[in-house]
């Protein structure tokens, strides 16, 4: 089992976007900047995912419909698992008449901590039928091993 350090200041962070999200407002990330100054950085919308665990890996599908591979973007860096990317609006066309549009376009941003289990040079990433999916392989030394006891 692994420990984590609670954060009170990510807690809030993470309640802030559930309660944006759910009344539609635009979701925030916090980027560092010169001078080690947080600056409060705003995407448009945020994908929805699906994080699930079996015995050899994690896997992360996010949902993109309409995006081109192009336009995702998929990293790790110490311990921290980043999508981003945009969605681009269609251009106005002159004979278009749009009566209502619900979608979110824009750019987006979704991080991840990953655990200590996590081979980060094992990952891996295909994009699908507008549903993106990372596959996140656990380490060798995370599998659980059987010991025999010896009665003596």
């Amino acid at each position: 089992m692994n420990l984590l350090r609670w954060d009170r200041f990510r807690e809030l962070d993470d309640m802030s976007e559930r309660f944006n999200r759910m009344l539609g407002h635009a979701a925030t990330a916090r980027s560092s900047t010169e001078g080690n100054k947080d600056a409060l950085t705003v995407f448009d919308w945020a994908p929805n995912v699906d994080i699930l665990e079996t015995p050899e890996e994690f896997q992360i599908k996010a949902e993109l419909p309409d995006i081109k591979k192009d336009d995702v973007k998929v990293s790790v860096d110490a311990g921290v698992l980043r999508i981003e990317g945009e969605r681009k609006q269609e251009k106005e066309d002159k004979g278009k008449k749009y009566h209502r549009i619900e979608r979110s376009y824009g750019s987006f941003l979704r991080t991840f901590s990953l655990p200590d289990n996590i081979d980060e040079s094992q990952v891996q990433a295909d994009f699908k039928d507008g549903v993106l999916n990372v596959r996140l392989r656990k380490s060798q030394k995370a599998k659980p091993k059987a010991i025999e006891v010896k009665v003596g």
